[in-house]
């Protein structure tokens, strides 16, 4: 826990993210100013794992070293790992604290809900029947996004990382529901879950908000499972009323083996069609990455890409963490790590300078993609 007190609650801040900046970035690009905050290009998801003690062991000892090498961008979710991945998060925190080696202030702890970290019976036991949830606001036995799960959820949270305040909280994969609702209930239902944000957000137990997505912002409007980016902004400004609203981070899959949030245009901003990241950036949201690696699965790499990402990288696994951080307009790449030589091969890429914006829009021109 933080050593904060019931009238501040600590959470990162641009002084606190400068200050860490400042110890680990020591070439330009390494942090990336968005939201009034330095991020770190690459961030630590916390995803993929085994449900058991050594993996919990492992999770919180990688933290703790891409804390210390110069990572400042930590990323979970409720359901990850069914709850374990917070745990383990909240044990490195703990140790971080400490020890001294980061202060609150200068780390950007996210988290999610939406899927259940539990079985639908224990959800039906806990949730249903409670302030209004009723059996129509689980989809598919397994997602829910009712406002009194989302504040609960937030809680819950808070309290297995060891915190006080989450600095960005995501609704995780909306368009989950969208398979089982048409879209005006969908619209409602992430409006109502947007106002419960906003209050959430007032009372000073999270930072920000925004919506953390599979295939949302990649398909074509029209497709299954689409969401506008700039239609949900708007919905956001709804549920603020007459304040500026708390909707400011997006997160989707970006890869070189999955490259539309970059190439595909698929969202609309006023007349014009852009891609995802793009849009993100127009309307001012902090755009992140998530498989960032395509969760390990790189495609062996022809001399063109080699040449294009880094002769000097020692593997292809860097060479793809490259491309993901060195997207025009991305904020933080999240990249798994569980193992202390990934978690190192991973801070020799943070730790380079990214592309050049003119390499990088050269490579699809060229064809290397290909």
């Amino acid at each position: 826990m933080t050593n904060s007190t019931d009238s501040e609650k600590i959470s990162a801040s641009g002084k606190g993210t400068q200050r860490f900046a400042e110890r680990h970035g020591v070439r330009p690009g390494q942090f990336r100013d968005a939201l009034d905050l330095n991020w770190s290009s690459i961030g630590i998801g916390t995803y993929l794992g085994n449900i058991d003690d050594d993996t919990d062991v492992a999770v919180s000892v990688a933290v703790r070293a891409a804390v210390n090498g110069g990572i400042n961008v930590i990323d979970t979710a409720a359901n990850y790992r069914r709850g374990r991945a917070e745990a383990a998060i909240g044990k490195a925190l703990a140790d971080i604290f400490k020890s001294n080696e980061a202060q609150r202030d200068e780390l950007i702890i996210c988290t999610k809900a939406g899927y259940l970290p539990t079985t639908k019976d224990v959800f039906n036991e806990t949730y249903m029947g409670q302030d209004g949830i009723g059996e129509s606001d689980l989809v598919g036995g397994n997602h829910c996004m009712h406002p009194s799960y989302i504040r609960d959820r937030i809680s819950r949270s808070l309290d297995t990382l060891g915190i006080d305040k989450i600095d960005v909280f995501y609704v995780h994969n909306p368009e989950a529901q969208l398979a089982h609702i048409d879209r005006n209930t969908f619209d409602n239902r992430l409006l109502a879950a947007f106002e419960v944000l906003e209050q959430e957000a007032d009372a000073g137990r999270i930072g920000c908000y925004g919506l953390a997505t599979w295939r949302a912002f990649r398909v074509s409007p029209g497709q299954a499972g689409y969401i506008s980016i700039a239609g949900a902004k708007a919905l956001a400004k709804r549920a603020a009323g007459d304040k500026p609203d708390r909707f400011q981070c997006v997160q989707m899959p970006l890869s070189i083996t999955m490259p539309e949030a970059i190439q595909r245009p698929t969202q609309w901003i006023g007349e014009a069609t852009v891609p995802a990241v793009a849009a993100a950036r127009i309307l001012g949201l902090a755009c992140v990455a998530s498989g960032s690696i395509g969760q390990a699965k790189v495609p062996e790499m022809n001399e063109s890409l080699i040449k294009w990402l880094g002769e000097d990288f020692a593997d292809d696994h860097q060479r793809a963490l490259q491309f993901t951080r060195s997207a025009s307009g991305l904020t933080s790449a999240l990249v798994g790590m569980k193992q202390p030589a990934h978690v190192e091969s991973n801070l020799q890429v943070q730790q380079s300078d990214p592309l050049p914006s003119s390499i990088f829009e050269l490579m699809f021109r060229k064809g290397s993609m290909r």
